[in-house]
């Protein structure tokens, strides 16, 4: 009699784990992979040093900026088994693709090409350009033109090169929503132009989880940076990125679904404050991996 009810009671829970597990869905398997933008590797020493930092810290790509020494860079990287996740423009902030200045505005273009040509050499795909800068002086319709205007100078390069050109959503008073970021892309009208999605830069002005199911398949890149919306109100407007990764009022969760549902995978690039100790590298790359979790 025992054996006969064991034998019914095994057989019980094997279709009830049976069932358990049909109905339980599995943890999605993103394919990202983590950098950190160089700009943010504050740890003293050389450039090499930097990058085996960065390194031991779990971090598997680095985002240089144009304009270095390619063959420090290429030996840092070397030495600290890096890969280069993409390459970020030098003169786009000072030398401005929507400068009134017209030489101004050609000297930016160089250093997109530059750029271009730095990526090509660190094996990167893709490069970071801020496409300009509305302020009282540049009316934005004039610098929407001016900058698809000189975007498009350099398509034939990034073609040639095969190096992407992505624009990045910054606080520059200019493509301040995800259906203008759409349009910007259209009116330059080439594929080798997608987006480099900041995800902590539009929480000023919005969502990250909604500009990323407009921008879906455009975005070559993300940074990924918290911010807090309530020290924004409560503190003042910069205050928002004092935050640490996970500790601001990012949705992160939304957020990962709609990286998935776009379909992206590839490098993750961290642009967040932490940088500037091994404990702060290795407390980033932890909460990295948590939020590719979700």
């Amino acid at each position: 009699m025992n054996t006969r009810r064991q034998f019914f009671t095994t057989a019980a829970l094997a279709v009830a784990g049976s069932t358990l597990s049909q109905n339980v869905v599995a943890a999605p398997q993103r394919q990202l992979k983590k950098a950190i933008m160089l700009g943010t590797l504050s740890i003293k020493g050389t450039l090499a040093q930097k990058l085996k930092a960065a390194a031991d810290a779990g971090y598997e790509g680095v985002e240089p900026h144009g304009g270095m020494n390619q063959q420090e860079v290429l030996d840092a990287m070397g030495s600290s088994g890096l890969k280069a996740a993409s390459v970020c423009c030098h003169t786009h902030w000072k030398q401005t693709l929507t400068h009134n200045d017209e030489k101004i505005r050609e000297e930016g273009l160089q250093g997109v090409l530059t750029t271009l040509r730095d990526a090509k050499a660190y094996g990167a795909t893709s490069i970071l350009v801020v496409p300009g800068v509305v302020n009282e002086d540049v009316p934005y319709d004039v610098a929407w033109e001016r900058s698809v205007t000189q975007i498009k100078q350099a398509v034939p390069l990034a073609k040639e090169l095969g190096v992407h050109i992505s624009i990045e959503n910054v606080w520059n008073n200019f493509i301040l929503s995800p259906i203008e970021a759409v349009k910007f892309l259209d009116d330059v009208g080439d594929p080798i132009v997608g987006w480099h999605f900041d995800i902590g830069n539009v929480g000023r002005f919005g969502w990250a989880e909604q500009w990323i199911k407009v921008l879906g398949k455009r975005i070559n890149r993300i940074h990924v940076k918290e911010f807090d919306t309530k020290k924004m109100k409560d503190e003042g407007l910069y205050k928002g990125f004092d935050c640490d990764l996970t500790e601001g009022t990012n949705n992160w969760p939304a957020i990962m679904k709609a990286l998935d549902t776009a379909g992206y995978s590839g490098w993750a690039i961290s642009e967040q404050r932490g940088g500037d100790i091994f404990n702060g590298l290795t407390k980033l790359t932890g909460a990295m991996d948590k939020i590719f979790a979700m």
